[in-house]
């Protein structure tokens, strides 16, 4: 009997200790999460937002994260507060809608260009005769979006080393597309970008330099946008959206392999490409000061219709 005793004792015991320790779990499981829509590019610069949703790191931070792949990110802007609470974006893209009157702004960064980084170039035949910019007068340029923001910056690359903009012809080319068309001589020069610059590259052109670092040394590329009225009512969730992408950020560190089976996942590279595909340098603060100097790149190319107040133009964590 009184080894009994000690038995339905000793289980009441484990019960009680295994109640305790759970509860807090239970606690976090049952947390109503704030819904959250979010539209991206399926390339290596969103991997992040991949990892925290695939992870449960979105849920950690309160928040139950859609995603949602798109293909153009210029037409983004005029979905944010309608579609999505977050969507891609990039300087001239945010900038030109918000001269335009639409209400949105940056709420989160994503990746920067710096020298030290590269994910961009100008890459032209290896027998083309072009050794830089100054070469580039009244050739064919193929872009992936003329007015999106490489292009801006080869645009303004040229002006700063004394050739007319409006002296180029830009032809819209996809990324995978592009080194077919320089090979057969339809462009002389194409904007691409990782891992596409790998594969042009490797079949013998040249790269005449990297136009985004016209710009700055350390240049805001694609980061993420909202609505206005919803990023000022919500600067917690963008906060926990922040939060959420440094932490995945930290496990893509650690965690090299899993996170390369993340990017396979969503790019739907093959896989020998997935494991040499650079990350870019990611950068998840956001300021106005980093969009104040596209302003600038935009008014030199006159491409904005009203003035931007760069102060505006930015509404991110507390």
């Amino acid at each position: 009997m009184y080894r009994r005793q000690l038995a339905v004792g000793a289980l009441a015991a484990f019960a009680a200790a295994a109640l305790t320790v759970s509860s807090p779990t239970a606690a976090v499981a049952q947390k109503k999460l704030t819904p959250v829509r979010a539209a991206y590019v399926p390339v290596a610069t969103w991997l992040p937002a991949w990892v925290a949703k695939d992870k449960g790191i979105f849920e950690k931070h309160g928040l139950d994260v859609s995603l949602t792949p798109t293909q153009n990110l210029s037409l983004l802007p005029g979905t944010v507060g309608k579609q999505f609470e977050f969507a891609a974006s990039t300087p001239p893209d945010l900038i030109k809608a918000a001269a335009n009157g639409l209400d949105v702004v940056a709420t989160a960064g994503e990746a920067i260009e710096t020298k030290d980084n590269q994910a961009m170039a100008v890459i032209v035949r290896k027998d083309s005769g072009i050794k830089g910019p100054k070469d580039l007068k009244g050739k064919t340029i193929a872009a992936p979006t003329l007015g999106a923001v490489m292009h801006v910056a080869t645009l303004y690359w040229l002006k700063k080393n004394g050739v007319d903009p409006n002296s180029i012809r830009g032809v819209e080319v996809p990324f995978p597309n592009m080194g077919d068309q320089l090979k057969a001589k339809n462009v002389d020069a194409v904007e691409a970008l990782v891992p596409f610059t790998t594969t042009i590259l490797a079949a013998g052109n040249l790269s005449i330099g990297d136009p985004m670092l016209a710009v700055g040394d350390e240049v805001l590329f694609p980061f993420w946008i909202s609505s206005g009225a919803w990023a000022r009512a919500n600067r917690p969730i963008i906060k926990a959206w922040i939060d959420s992408l440094t932490e995945a950020k930290v496990y893509m560190d650690a965690n090299p392999k899993e996170a390369r089976a993340v990017l396979a996942k969503y790019s739907r590279l093959p896989p020998a490409i997935v494991e040499k595909v650079p990350y870019p340098t990611y950068r998840f603060t956001i300021k106005p000061e980093e969009l104040g100097v596209w302003v600038d790149v935009l008014n030199e190319l006159g491409q904005l219709a009203q003035p931007v107040d760069k102060n505006k133009l930015v509404v991110t964590a507390p």
